[in-house]
């Protein structure tokens, strides 16, 4: 009996050694997980292509329960930043609420108090800030309401507002003169800088210019020009570098597509396309100032993909809705796949498969290479539902997959708690800090329509396999799952993200291996399961 047994573990233990001899030189071949409605196939080998994720990529507009969910950067935008006075707070609601001055931001008019306890929860929750800079000539004076200023007279620009300076050309100060007429952006900046030294600050230049003679008419009435805005962004960035030469700068914040390809229809667009125009203006101003001045193509992505003639990007949950919506992240990337929208329309811009980030990625590199890519606002829509989870990490798994630089969810529909999990998914899944690697590693799906899958290993351990596996069937779909060349995984622990589940991450029982790093899971209709192979 004891020879018997000693046999066998000998024999276990060769068996053991040989399996860590093919691991260590890749030649590991995942088993096969059996009959599957899709194969998931994971390549974490030591060999394979692999890229980090930005931690930024994980922002949201607030700084909602920041504890749970676990934003990595918090943007402090919007419509109401356009005329936001730093000195004393004031800020007008434009079209929002009939462009009326008022102490929305802060009713407190000590300098810059609108941002401060922004930043500091931020800061408490090891998140980063993005501050907008205005860069309109008018900022608000006052807080006095009244509604629409510009029944304040016809002087009212010199009775209810400031005049904005990139520059103030002298001596900066933390207590700025509020009686002097002026608000200067880089004694803003100073300001940060000096009382949130130890906070991770980025600033972004405004916030949808090509907006602006519509949504802030009664501070720039005219629509903005190529020549401005670029102007305008280099004056600012320009600014922005001479106080704080290391701080990220995010620019020009357009609004959609037709911003992108025509500043909404600018007076001297002469059919060119505006990004093109605008990175070759940086990659120039750059030059002649010997050093980068913006950080971030800075862009919003609010998708005008349909289901049944409605837009997906409201609460709508109906079948052709959620089918358009779950399959709408595939314009991010999918040169296979073309949304019904007008921008997918041959008739307006030809595009068909939009396939917004490569194609942005090459105007990059064509014109202002270096430049990294961000979406600092997106929503896809069905926050209240289960489709809005499911679209949402969608998203994620893609900007990390795609190497952006920065991005931040706005909440277009007050309830949000899907789109939330999605977060938790990625950033904190066990809730306890549980959170998707920072590389990301090849994984592919035999058929991203049915259901799309990311993964990441973390630059400390590459062994280390986590899995972001999304069905986007309204049906259960079994997933063949294979993980190549990486630790000889036993089984997995799974995490899910579905309707009966409420907004929650449940944890569900632990899945066991089927053959050498193979498993076959059945996904949840309509989930998104975080799968985190163990050893």
């Amino acid at each position: 009996m004891f020879r018997v047994t000693s046999r066998r573990r000998f024999a276990a233990a060769v068996i053991a050694l040989v399996v860590l001899v093919a691991l260590s030189g890749c030649g590991l071949t995942p088993g096969d997980p059996g009959a599957a409605d899709v194969r998931l196939t994971i390549d974490a080998a030591p060999a394979a292509p692999r890229h980090g994720i930005s931690p930024f990529i994980y922002g949201t507009n607030g700084s909602r329960d920041l504890a749970t969910n676990r934003q990595s950067i918090v943007r402090m935008g919007g419509n109401r930043w356009t005329a936001y006075n730093w000195e004393n707070n004031a800020s007008n609601a434009g079209s929002d609420w009939c462009f009326q001055n008022d102490e929305f931001l802060s009713a407190s008019n000590t300098p810059g108090e609108a941002v401060r306890p922004g930043v500091q929860a931020a800061k408490a929750s090891g998140a980063a800030v993005l501050v907008t800079v205005p860069i309109v000539d008018y900022v608000s004076a006052d807080k006095n309401g009244g509604c629409d200023v510009r029944n304040s007279g016809p002087n009212y620009l010199q009775t209810r507002f400031k005049q904005n300076r990139a520059t103030k050309g002298s001596a900066l100060s933390t207590t700025p003169d509020g009686t002097d007429g002026y608000v200067y952006q880089d004694e803003f900046v100073n300001w940060l800088k000096v009382n949130q030294s130890d906070a991770q600050i980025l600033f972004s230049l405004d916030n949808e210019p090509d907006l602006w003679r519509s949504t802030h008419a009664e501070v720039h009435p005219n629509p903005v020009t190529y020549a401005e805005l670029a102007q305008r962004n280099v004056d600012y960035a320009t600014a922005i570098k001479g106080v704080w030469p290391t701080a990220k700068v995010a620019g020009p914040v357009n609004y959609g597509f037709y911003g992108f390809e025509r500043l909404q229809g600018a007076p001297d667009n002469a059919n060119r396309n505006f990004l093109d125009f605008y990175l070759q203006q940086m990659e120039a101003a750059d030059t002649a100032a010997g050093k980068r001045l913006v950080d971030y193509l800075d862009l919003h992505w609010y998708p005008e993909a349909t289901g049944g003639g409605t837009r997906i990007t409201g609460n709508d949950t109906s079948a052709a809705v959620v089918s358009a919506r779950v399959q709408a992240p595939r314009s991010l990337w999918d040169a296979t796949y073309a949304e019904s929208s007008w921008i997918s329309d041959p008739g307006n811009y030809g595009y068909g498969p939009i396939r917004l980030i490569p194609r942005t990625r090459e105007r990059i590199d064509a014109n202002y290479p270096g430049t990294e890519l961000a979406f600092t606002e997106w929503n896809y829509g069905g926050g209240n539902h289960i489709s809005g989870a499911v679209a949402s990490a969608d998203v994620l798994g893609i900007y990390g997959r795609e190497g952006v630089g920065l991005a931040n969810l706005w909440e277009l529909n007050g309830d949000e708690r899907y789109a939330y999990a999605a977060f938790r998914a990625y950033r904190n899944y066990d809730g306890a800090g549980g959170s998707f690697g920072d590389q990301s590693i090849p994984a592919t799906s035999s058929d991203v329509a049915k259901a799309t899958v990311y993964a990441s290993s973390t630059s400390a351990d590459t062994t280390a396999v986590t899995i972001a596996a999304i069905n986007k069937s309204a049906t259960a779909t079994t997933a063949g799952i294979t993980v190549a060349c990486s630790a000889v995984f036993t089984g997995a622990r799974v995490y899910t993200i579905t309707q009966s589940g409420g907004a929650n991450i449940v944890r569900q029982a632990d899945i066991s291996t089927v053959g050498v790093n193979a498993f076959n899971y059945t996904m949840p209709p309509m989930s998104v399961s975080i799968i985190v192979p163990t050893v």
